[in-house]
């Protein structure tokens, strides 16, 4: 391997290694609540995605309280069920930009980035650097492709406003989000 190779490989290691913090905060704490198995679920309630739409398009749950949410894509669209703040999904969106310039995503679904070859990406549409290993893992959501079915079980920890959306480029500007109030 030639000099100028390994200062490449170096920098675009660095640039990750500086990077994945940002995007893969699966390790991250919500001051709202924490993940939960199905199993601790004292209610369970069926969320239905359409074509830029949640049905139903609020909730109430208290705090302390386990929900398992089962969500249903019956759109022809890939779409997203996430829970947390507005500002938390201002930030989520940029980076599911980045997860769809990557190729991660598509409109329809999405794309197993550990197959792929890493230097078929285009590294320069991430803004970045390398980010083989980026993901979508984050514990507050879930991607749902066309026509399946996917689970989130969540304890609310505190009485809070929060929203549940589709962070999907341009899917939360259509509209695809809910209110998701935690009241005693």
């Amino acid at each position: 391997m030639s000099l100028r190779h390994l200062l490449q490989a170096s920098a675009l290691g660095l640039a990750a290694a500086f990077s994945l913090p940002a995007l893969a905060d699966a390790g991250h704490g919500y001051d709202f609540g924490k993940p939960a198995k199905a199993a601790q679920a004292t209610r369970t309630v069926e969320i239905k995605l359409g074509e830029m739409f949640f049905e139903p398009e609020s909730i109430d749950v208290k705090p302390g309280e386990t929900v398992r949410f089962v969500i249903h894509n019956t759109g022809s669209l890939l779409h997203e069920f996430n829970l947390g703040s507005a500002a938390m999904h201002a930030g989520h969106q940029k980076e599911m930009q980045q997860m769809m310039d990557a190729g991660m995503l598509t409109p329809t679904g999405m794309h197993d980035m550990s197959k792929m070859d890493p230097g078929s990406m285009d590294h320069s549409k991430m803004g970045h650097g390398d980010m083989p290993m980026m993901k979508h893992d984050d514990p507050n959501s879930v991607l749902v492709e066309p026509g399946k079915t996917a689970e989130l079980t969540w304890t609310f920890s505190k009485a809070t406003s929060l929203e549940f959306a589709c962070n999907i480029p341009g899917h939360y500007q259509a509209g695809m989000v809910g209110k998701l109030t935690v009241k005693p």
